[in-house]
């Protein structure tokens, strides 16, 4: 990850980013909501509240009033390595998260801390070789049995491709293959490693979306997630 890259864009992420999607229909918003409502929606069948939560790799802290909302009595770790996006962030979202600085490679945070770790397109960012020791930070952060949740652009679909080719701050993002990240998170020591599809339709068909879970199979979605979970302690 390159603090300095992101200091640069920090200041007009946001609409950096509006600009870039605007052929979706839809806001930046709607993509960080969309991505927290899924893990929400993963969550809600083991009828269990996560106590501590981990934003990694927050930027200017997107995902926080969503996290926010679907996860309100839950504590919020928010960490990235542009101080620059950390001030933004905590502007725009006084007291709403502990923001914190990383430096790259070791998360600020006690073995066994967290029950519940969100990385929202925030690898392909990130040199390979630092994946699977950046993933094991992950996995020592969580609690026996907490999850992680890596969403990331899919490099099979041509709208993605061309929206990533024409973002500023993606001028130097690798995409990453959705078999190519289980492998990782499994070679870090992640148990039960599992990816799904997501975003399949714009806007302007946005009634179809109802069918996206479905489809969750194919890999045509504009995103994907990756989760796993840390087994139990030994």
């Amino acid at each position: 990850m390159d603090k300095a890259e992101f200091d640069n864009f920090a200041d007009e992420y946001r609409e950096l980013h509006a600009a870039n999607i605007a052929a979706s229909g839809e806001t930046p918003e709607f993509f960080a909501r969309y991505k927290v409502r899924d893990i929400a929606c993963a969550l809600q069948g083991l009828k269990t509240t996560p106590r501590d939560i981990l934003d990694f790799g927050c930027g200017v802290g997107a995902s926080v009033p969503h996290l926010r909302e679907f996860f309100a009595s839950s504590s919020l770790i928010a960490i990235d390595v542009s101080e620059k996006s950390l001030e933004v962030a905590r502007a725009r979202f006084p007291g709403a998260a502990d923001f914190r600085s990383f430096d790259g490679e070791h998360i600020p945070l006690d073995d066994a801390s967290v029950d519940l770790a969100l990385a929202a397109c925030v690898f392909h960012h990130i040199p390979m070789q630092m994946h699977v020791p950046l993933l094991r930070e992950l996995l020592r952060v969580l609690r026996p049995g907490g999850r992680l949740f890596v969403f990331e652009h899919n490099p099979w679909n041509p709208l993605t491709l061309r929206a990533v080719r024409n973002c500023p701050f993606d001028e130097n993002a690798v995409l990453i293959p959705n078999g190519r990240m289980r492998r990782r998170m499994a070679q870090a020591g992640f148990d039960r490693v599992e990816c799904r599809f997501r975003l399949f339709f714009p806007h302007s068909l946005r009634a179809l979306r109802p069918a996206e879970a479905a489809l969750a199979w194919c890999p045509l979605g504009a995103q994907y997630s990756a989760s796993g979970t840390k087994g139990p302690a030994a």
